[in-house]
C-alpha cells in the first residue's frame, strides 16, 4: 500500500529512506505475537517460554517482511525518478510516501515491486523450513513463509488501496488514456474487496453455525480501513478529473474589452446581455473590470459624462491568464496570477479579453461544486 502520511516514531533510515512506526503497528505486532505463542505452546517439543520467543520472533520477522515490501516500492520508485519521502509501518501493514507516477508503466512497476519482494521472502523462508534446523527456527521460517505469501496475495487483490489496485489503475489508465478512470475502477473494486472481506469473515461463518470473534473484529477493522482508503481514492479521482478539465476560458464569465477612456454609457452598452466588461489600456493590457453594482448606481442621464474609471475595480499587472491553457499548466498559471488578484482577465489567442475568472470559480471547479468542461 502506498502514498500516505508518515506520522509516527522515526525508527531509522534504510537505504537513505526514513522509516516511521505508528503505535497501531506496535499493538498489532504484540497481538500477533501472543496469537502465535498461544497455540505454539501446545506443540510437541515447544515450551511455554519457547512459544513466547517464537511469537516475538515471528512478529519481528513479519515486520521485516513488511519493511522489505515497502523498501521495494521505495527503491523502484526512486529508480523511476519519483521522490520518496519515507515509509511508515501502520495498522494494516506499511505505507510509502512518494510523488505520483507520471506514466502507467511507472505506477505499475512501483506497485508490483512490493508483492514480488514478499514472494521472494516467502521463497527464502520456505527454503529455510526444509533445512535441518531446530524446531522453533523451522516453525518461525514456515510461518514467515506463509505470512509473506499471504501479504503478497492480499496486496495483489485488484482494488485500491492494495498494490493490485494500483496495477489495475495503471491498466485502465493505459487503455483509456485517463488516469481518473483507472482510479475510479480500482477504488470501486477496493470497496468490493472490503465488503467481501466482511462477508467472508462474518456472514459465511454464521451461515455455517460458527464464528470467531477475534477474526470478526480484525476483519471489521481491516475492512473499514480498506473502505476508507478506497473512498479517498475515489475523491482523488474526482479531484484529478476536475484538474484535467480545468480550462480558464471555459470557467470564466464571458467578457469584452473596452478602451480605458470610455464613458459609463459605453460600458453600459458593452455589458448588455450579461457580459463582464474589462477596461484595457491602449496597448491592450487589462487595467480593471467594471463593478456592476457601481455601474447600476450611475443614473442614466449621467452615464455619458461619467468616465468608466469611476465604476472600475483596478486589475494589477499580472492579473491575466492565457485562455488556451488547460489542466496542470492552467492550474499553475492561475495560481501564480491569483497572487496579484482574486479576479483575472482571461485572454484569447489574439491577446484580446474574452473572460473574467474569479478565484471562487476555480475553487468550485476543483472541489466538484462548479462546472468542469467535459464532465
Amino acid at each position: 500500500m502506498r502514498r500516505d502520511g508518515l506520522a509516527g516514531f522515526l525508527l531509522g533510515r534504510v537505504a537513505g529512506v526514513p522509516v516511521h512506526v505508528r503505535p497501531s503497528w506496535i499493538v498489532v505486532s504484540l497481538v500477533l505475537g501472543m496469537a502465535i505463542a498461544s497455540p505454539a505452546a501446545g506443540l510437541p517439543g515447544v515450551t511455554r517460554g519457547g512459544s513466547l520467543v517464537l511469537g516475538a520472533v515471528l512478529a519481528l520477522l513479519l515486520s521485516a517482511s513488511v519493511l522489505v515490501h515497502e523498501l521495494a516500492h521505495a527503491l523502484v520508485a526512486r529508480r523511476r525518478g519519483l521522490t520518496v519521502r519515507g515509509i511508515a509501518l501502520v495498522l494494516t501493514g506499511g505505507r510509502t510516501e512518494m510523488s505520483a507516477a507520471e506514466t502507467p508503466g511507472t505506477s505499475a512497476l512501483v506497485a508490483v515491486a512490493g508483492p514480488l519482494a514478499n514472494l521472494a521472502v516467502a521463497a527464502a523462508a520456505w527454503w529455510a523450513w526444509t533445512l535441518d534446523l531446530p524446531l522453533t527456527a523451522r516453525l518461525a521460517a514456515l510461518m514467515l513463509a506463509l505470512a509473506s505469501a499471504t501479504v503478497a496475495g492480499f496486496n495483489l487483490l485488484p482494488g485500491m488501496p492494495m498494490d493490485g489496485g494500483w496495477i489495475l489503475e495503471a491498466l485502465v489508465w493505459r487503455i483509456t488514456g485517463r488516469r481518473a478512470a483507472g482510479t475510479r475502477a480500482a477504488a470501486w473494486v477496493g470497496r468490493a474487496v472490503a465488503v467481501g472481506l466482511l462477508v467472508t469473515a462474518v456472514v459465511y461463518p454464521l451461515l455455517r453455525g460458527a464464528s470467531d470473534l477475534t477474526l470478526v473484529v480484525w476483519s471489521a477493522v481491516i475492512g473499514a480501513t480498506l473502505w476508507a482508503g478506497a473512498s479517498e481514492h475515489l475523491n482523488a479521482a474526482a479531484r484529478r478529473q476536475a484538474l484535467d478539465g480545468l480550462a480558464p476560458a471555459a470557467l470564466a464569465h464571458p467578457a469584452v474589452g473596452v478602451a480605458a477612456g470610455a464613458s459609463a454609457a459605453e460600458v453600459h452598452a458593452a455589458a448588455a446581455g450579461g457580459l463582464e466588461v474589462v477596461l484595457v489600456a491602449p496597448d491592450g493590457t487589462p487595467v480593471g473590470y467594471v463593478d456592476r453594482r457601481a455601474l447600476a448606481a450611475v443614473p442614466g442621464e449621467r452615464r455619458d459624462a461619467t468616465p468608466a474609471g469611476a465604476v472600475v475595480v483596478p486589475l494589477p499587472r499580472g492579473a491575466v491568464v492565457d485562455g488556451a491553457l488547460a489542466g496542470r499548466s492552467a492550474l499553475d498559471a492561475v495560481s501564480a496570477a491569483f497572487r496579484f488578484s482574486r479576479v483575472l482577465a482571461v485572454l484569447g489567442p489574439d491577446g484580446a479579453v474574452v473572460g473574467l475568472l474569479r478565484y471562487e470559480d476555480v475553487v468550485d471547479a476543483l472541489s466538484g461544486r462548479g462546472r468542469v468542461p467535459g464532465t
